[in-house]
């Protein structure tokens, strides 16, 4: 299950923040999940809530936020969102795609007390 060492970089970073920024406590985690990740996102929630115990983001809401899969087309050289990385391309058709975006697992924010 890679979404227990995907929140084990999660929490590092919150720590890394709260150290920083004199953090008591986070709230709410809102992280952006591409459409290509690849993250469960029920393993997702469920590793969270058990990596965070003992960490000042114990308790937090985990927020998760859809992100599309982006292509550029080779053939008509527009950049199109995708479903799927193999689909072709929404406005041409065509079937020359190079993905952009899709991949990305990011903390948007956090909400601190």
């Amino acid at each position: 299950m890679h979404e227990m060492s995907l929140c084990e970089g999660i929490r590092t970073v919150i720590e890394d923040q709260a150290r920083s920024h004199d953090i008591k406590a986070v709230r709410r985690v809102r992280v952006e999940i591409g459409r290509f990740s690849g993250v469960e996102k029920s393993a997702l929630e469920f590793a969270f809530d058990v990596v965070m115990r003992g960490s000042v983001a114990q308790g937090a809401t985990l927020e998760m936020i859809d992100m599309p899969g982006r292509a550029m087309c080779y053939d008509c050289m527009h950049e199109v969102e995708i479903d799927d990385r193999l689909a072709p391309c929404p406005d041409c058709g065509g079937g020359k795609l190079m993905p952009v975006a899709g991949d990305e697992l990011r903390i948007k924010d956090l909400e601190v007390i």
